[in-house]
């Protein structure tokens, strides 16, 4: 018994550790997470849309302590109970939203790895079986150093987590997963290969046969049957390929000039998902930064999820001379993890970002 306790120690705090610091790299990501489980649509709780953030800081920083608690055997009894009690949440939370089809990606561990909600749940099921196992054999769980070592290494735990969450917070995350990072090309995330797979749908064809209702289930080809069509519902078996750059676009109110930009060098791309919501210190560096950068050759603008009235109430008060183009919020935010935020590209490659905190990083030709 002695053996299988300490496996599943090592097992559940490493993978507690990994996930809770996948997260901690990234808390504006986990938030939006948060928001979307939040929702009227999932959890209807949309009271603590607001709180978000807060949340999801304290959530991955008691995941990583512990984490680490259980690892050197810190507080065994408050540690497992606690790690129970968050595995029990986590499994419901997962398993409602697998079986409604709420939440397509757990977020569970970022955008390092993309499960399914279903992947989800069996992923906690399995840490809730090794969690049960230690609080059995909670006995054979003792501190692999003397007291004062041990409250030592969970105190610094603690305050390095705490430190890194807000350090990613008032720059960037430290290892960038998403499809935008430094080196990637825009447009070709956003092409879709020859021969990537198809998504695959069912449809369901409702029918009134001589007073009765029936139901023809196809693979999208209409049914040869003698009645009076009713209704069609469609469920998605496959989604199939999906590209790494979704909804991302650079439009005017005119026309679409994504595929001009992305083929342009040397342009400066301010993102800001919410001009209602911009950061009022980093809206006031924004003209000191296209200001140069136009002297410098720099083609800049701006892209946000805003509208026109918003456009122009910030243009006028922070004394801004480029146009703000129009792209989905939700993929401003996956951009990057700033409002404003700040993109150098060429020919699509993204060359740079910054937060606005780290403006003055940025380096012109």
């Amino acid at each position: 018994m002695k053996v299988i306790v300490s496996l599943s120690r090592i097992f559940v705090g490493v993978l507690f550790i990994i996930s809770g610091f996948i997260k901690l790299n990234d808390p504006l990501g986990f938030s939006y997470k948060l928001q979307e489980y939040f929702s009227v649509d999932v959890l209807n709780v949309p009271f603590l849309e607001p709180y978000a953030l807060g949340i999801s800081i304290f959530v991955v920083v008691f995941e990583v302590v512990l984490g680490v608690f259980l690892l050197i055997g810190y507080k065994p009894k408050f540690t497992i109970w606690s790690l129970l009690l968050m595995i029990v949440f986590f499994t419901f939370l997962t398993f409602y939203s697998a079986y409604f089809d709420k939440v397509k990606d757990c977020g569970c561990f970022g955008d390092a790895l993309k499960l399914t909600p279903w992947e989800s749940f069996t992923k906690d099921v399995v840490l809730l079986f090794f969690i049960l196992i230690l609080l059995y054999g909670l006995e054979h769980i003792k501190p692999i150093f003397r007291k004062l070592p041990t409250t030592i290494l969970a105190l610094m735990s603690f305050v390095v987590s705490l430190w890194f969450g807000y350090h990613v917070l008032m720059h960037l995350p430290v290892i960038d997963f998403r499809a935008y990072k430094i080196g990637n090309n825009i447009a070709e995330g956003m092409t879709i290969p020859e021969n990537a797979p198809k998504p695959v749908l069912e449809y369901s064809w409702k029918f009134n046969v001589n007073g009765e209702e029936n139901i023809i289930v196809t693979d999208g080809s209409y049914p040869t049957i003698d009645g009076e069509f009713i209704s069609v519902e469609t469920k998605v078996l496959d989604e199939g390929y999906t590209p790494p750059v979704v909804d991302f676009s650079i439009e005017s109110e005119e026309e679409d000039l994504t595929e001009y930009f992305l083929s342009k060098d040397n342009v400066i791309v301010i993102v800001s998902y919410s001009l209602e919501k911009i950061e009022n210190e980093g809206a006031k560096k924004l003209k000191v930064l296209s200001e140069i950068a136009i002297k410098k050759g720099y083609t800049v603008v701006g892209l946000t999820a805003s509208g026109k009235e918003a456009k122009q109430y910030v243009n006028r008060t922070y004394g801004l001379n480029f146009d703000w183009y129009l792209c989905d919020e939700k993929a401003l935010k996956t951009v990057v993890r700033s409002n404003p935020g700040i993109l150098e590209l060429d020919k699509g490659t993204v060359m740079q970002k910054v937060h606005w905190n780290d403006i003055e990083d940025l380096e012109f030709l």
